[in-house]
């Protein structure tokens, strides 16, 4: 390389220039170094003397036990912050929550039920998307793997056909709902070796209501009569109707069942006798000549029993052809694995439970439907539980002495006469209209649904269209008793009192616990509160 040669052939320096050299390069070594190193900036720290009125200041270090400051930092909140929003839910939402408890609380469905199967036409049914042909082929195959007579006959055919078209939205509910119950049903159905489609009965038993009442008294998911339902174990009482348990019921269906099938020894002639009665199954079977077939002794039994197997076996292919025939089936808000129990240790009401752990009381009663007067009493030598969705077990278990002491000090209090609870002046009378029920009556009005049953007289949750309810409404005691103070709510005192600023998540209750001592009614009249309800920011009196 030209380069390398030119250093080759370079003549060597003598030592004077190369010392200089040296000491050239040092010298601006040093100097660039020294420049490099920033100066020391001189800090003034602030002592106690130097604070200024107004500015905020925190510890910065402490040399010889003296102690030196620095201004802090001032982040002053977003005025959109969280704690000064309204918060609101989704409309849309809430909509669906109402039709959804609505669904579970109506008796709507039970009462179109049992209108079809005892009205029951076997008319053609022009319905061209189910073909003969395809209906006969789906029945052989169902046929095949139930104990149950299925074979294909117009009567079965006009009854399916007219399901399909008339009922389809009644069906789809229904659908819905069984996914709640049809898991219990197949649990006991399973322990009593009754085949699993029998559940299908409590549909056109009940429409799956478990407080529906028929014409005759027979209560309940499998409608039991008073008689029956107590001699399989079925206690009724002014406070309790087991036959409106699910469970419990379920188990006393199961074990009649298998009773009447060792009777018959044929699962037709076993549901017929369920539904009428095992006498008028036997007349049928005299009267029709010693006939043993269902269908031929159907002419022979009572008018509702005779549409009662042919509703059976409808229900029963629509739920298992549901998919080949386009139902959309939207889940129910709980699933039974869902939920669980507790034995209450002392009397506790639903609207009580529905305050404490945040439940409402439409869900409550769903949950536990045996209640009439949605009171579940504490009896000794009985064994009376609460169901619960799960996420509310924890919090009912973890608070259950405080909860308990709640509920013995409001009980104590509801002893008062109707007039010093009430103003008479403030009495309102309510019509009810279609797809009302007492839950939402009550919170139209800002009540309890114990109230409106205490005002009314009512001993279950049954409503008419029509009928008239007396109304004591929560906005008109406000009124009355801010029109009756001479002091405003607003200009509470403070001065000298312990205070508390509502967060979001409390409860008047929740609050309560946090000051020993205080009790809801305590917070109420400090505050001249007379709902439940809070503002997230309002500042409390805690305490005389």
């Amino acid at each position: 390389m030209v380069y390398s040669e030119r250093l080759i052939l370079m003549k060597p320096m003598n030592r004077k220039h190369i010392t200089l050299t040296i000491g050239f390069l040092l010298c601006a070594l040093v100097s660039f170094g020294q420049d490099s190193i920033p100066k020391k900036k001189e800090i003034k720290r602030l002592t106690e003397a130097d604070f200024v009125e107004g500015e905020t200041y925190v510890i910065d270090t402490i040399i010889d036990g003296k102690n030196y400051f620095k201004k802090g930092i001032n982040i002053k909140p977003e005025i959109d912050s969280i704690q000064n929003r309204k918060l609101e839910d989704l409309p849309q939402a809430a909509v669906m929550d109402e039709k959804w408890l609505e669904e579970l609380y109506s008796n709507v469905l039970f009462d179109s039920i049992y209108e079809s199967v005892t009205t029951l036409k076997y008319d053609p049914v022009d319905y061209p998307e189910l073909s003969t042909d395809t209906l006969k082929a789906r029945l052989a195959r169902l046929n095949a793997r139930t104990p149950f007579n299925i074979e294909y006959n117009a009567s079965l055919e006009s009854v399916i056909k007219s399901y399909l078209k008339h009922r389809r939205n009644s069906m789809s509910r229904l659908m819905s709902l069984s996914h709640y119950y049809f898991p219990l049903f197949e649990e006991s159905l399973d322990n009593n070796d009754i085949p699993l489609e029998v559940k299908y009965l409590a549909i056109v038993e009940s429409a799956l209501k478990p407080k529906a009442r028929s014409r005759v008294g027979a209560t309940g998911l499998w409608q039991f009569m008073y008689g029956t339902g107590k001699e399989h174990g079925l206690d009724v009482s002014s406070y309790v109707d087991e036959r409106s348990d699910p469970i419990k019921s379920s188990k006393a269906a199961s074990e009649y069942l298998a009773r009447l099938y060792r009777i018959f020894g044929d699962w037709d002639l076993a549901l017929a006798a369920y539904n009428s009665g095992p006498g008028n199954v036997s007349k049928a079977i005299r009267r029709s000549g010693g006939y043993k077939n269902y269908w031929n002794i159907r002419p022979h039994l009572p008018r509702e029993t005779a549409g009662y197997l042919p509703a059976f076996l409808a229900t029963m292919y629509i739920f298992e052809y549901a998919e080949e025939h386009g139902f959309k089936i939207q889940p129910p808000q709980y699933h039974y694995v869902e939920t669980d129990t507790i034995h209450v240790k002392q009397m506790i009401s639903f609207d009580q439970v529905s305050e404490l752990v945040d439940v409402p009381i439409e869900e409550l009663q769903f949950l536990n439907p045996s209640y009439k007067l949605d009171i579940i009493p504490f009896i000794k030598g009985e064994d009376y539980t609460l169901r619960l969705p799960r996420e509310a077990i924890g919090r009912f278990v973890t608070n259950e002495t405080e909860i308990y002491a709640y509920v013995t000090e409001e009980m104590s209090k509801r002893e008062k006469p109707l007039p010093q609870l009430f103003d008479s002046k403030s009495k309102t009378t309510y019509r009810v209209r279609s797809g009302d029920y007492l839950g939402k009556i009550a919170r139209k009005f800002g009540v309890r649904v114990s109230q409106l049953k205490q005002w009314n007289g009512l001993r279950s949750n049954n409503l008419r269209i029509g009928q008239r309810l007396t109304v004591y409404p929560r906005h008109s005691n406000r009124k009355t008793v801010s029109s009756s103070s001479n002091t405003p709510k607003k200009v509470i005192n403070t001065a000298g009192k312990s205070t508390y600023k509502v967060r979001e998540g409390d409860s008047l209750w929740s609050i309560s616990q946090k000051f020993p001592g205080v009790s809801v009614q305590n917070i109420k009249e400090w505050n001249g509160i007379s709902g439940n309800k809070l503002k997230i920011g309002t500042t409390l009196v805690v305490s005389k």
